[in-house]
């Protein structure tokens, strides 16, 4: 039996067949589960749209997760929908181009605001909003950050310290909702070449760097993310909660490079 059978899992954030959301979304089709899908906008629509289809996916809708309206109405149709849902996937995140460039210092007081309200608020509101939802043998909540959360990354800037605040918001939410049964987890991932990661430049030198110093001397994959998130969704992981879990073939275990002069 697969291991998110007669589970059902709403997915927020893919934007084309290369998102870190698409890869979980497969890996969670592959293990069983029901989905839903929710895009950002009219022009994401064209994208994901095929995709969830793709997939078997019925319940596809709009949400624009700056808007506590909009979360609310796309929770009450997927309970309309659905019932009951057992997995929350948040891979939502966005900063303006221009701060991530040049220094952090410089970063704008909107540019702040916005980088924080869609990419950490988003998943409080969604969470909060889908809480209702989960059955009460609990449920999982997923998220997606990166090592720029913890060390400072070239050009990651706002975005960075954004992700700080997403992986502490992930403890916090952790503790509130584990006497309900529901779990919260994030997933670091190493540099994976999505839409988001088209905004940073210099990001092929970078990816090629990575693969460089980490332990398993290669990048990682939408894929590898995909079976690591099927697996925290899982009963399986049911004694997880409120961590963040590397999946970048080692390389937060590394102090240096390891290459030979």
């Amino acid at each position: 039996m697969a291991m998110l059978e007669g589970k059902t899992a709403l997915i927020f954030g893919v934007a084309n067949d290369h998102s870190i959301a698409w890869g979980i979304a497969q890996a969670l089709h592959r293990e069983g589960a029901q989905l839903g899908f929710s895009y950002a906008g009219p022009t994401l629509e064209k994208r994901v749209r095929p995709l969830a289809e793709s997939l078997g996916a019925d319940f596809i809708e709009q949400c624009d997760v700056g808007s506590d309206e909009e979360i609310a109405a796309v929770m009450a149709k997927a309970k309309e929908r659905f019932g009951t849902v057992d997995i929350l996937v948040h891979a939502i995140a966005f900063a303006n181009r221009e701060d991530l460039q040049g220094r952090f210092v410089d970063t704008s007081r909107d540019g702040f605001l916005l980088a924080h309200n869609i990419s950490v608020f988003s998943l409080v509101g969604l969470t909060r909003a889908a809480l209702p939802l989960f059955p009460e043998s609990g449920g999982s909540v997923l998220t997606l950050s990166y090592y720029g959360a913890e060390k400072v990354a070239p050009r990651y800037n706002v975005m960075g310290v954004a992700k700080a605040a997403l992986e502490a918001s992930v403890r916090y939410l952790a503790a509130d909702l584990g006497p309900q049964g529901v779990r919260v987890n994030a997933i670091s991932a190493g540099p994976i070449r999505t839409l988001a990661a088209s905004g940073i430049s210099g990001f092929r030198a970078y990816q090629k760097s990575f693969a460089a110093q980490a332990p398993l001397r290669r990048n990682v994959t939408i894929d590898d993310v995909g079976a690591t998130a099927a697996f925290l969704a899982s009963d399986g992981a049911r004694g997880i909660t409120g961590e963040t879990v590397y999946v970048d073939s080692g390389f937060n275990i590394m102090a240096m490079s390891s290459e030979e002069e």
